[in-house]
């Protein structure tokens, strides 16, 4: 009868990590908007490759949680790694 999703803060991501990811992202917007688009991309392609590392490491522990294991470390690195390559084929064109 009770076959739903948990959707409960207690099974997902830790709140001050969250917090602590979008400070992050409002860093980069500050950074890109005084013209560091390079800076920028690299915060925002790190701070992927981290929530995605620690999400494949620390598992069920990672204070970074949105859906399973897999999905949440996939994303991450390769939302990272894809932030980074599309940046420098961009530069390169240019």
């Amino acid at each position: 009868m009770h076959d739903h999703p948990f959707v409960s803060e207690a099974h997902e991501g830790k709140p001050w990590f969250e917090w602590l990811v979008g400070a992050v992202v409002v860093v980069a917007v500050a950074v890109a908007a005084l013209g560091y688009t390079m800076a920028a991309t690299v915060i925002i392609a790190v701070a992927a490759i981290v929530t995605g590392l620690l999400r494949l490491i620390l598992r069920e522990r990672s204070p970074w949680k949105v859906r399973s294991v897999a999905f949440d470390s996939f994303i991450g690195i390769a939302l990272g790694v894809g932030l980074l390559a599309s940046y420098l084929a961009i530069y390169m064109l240019v």
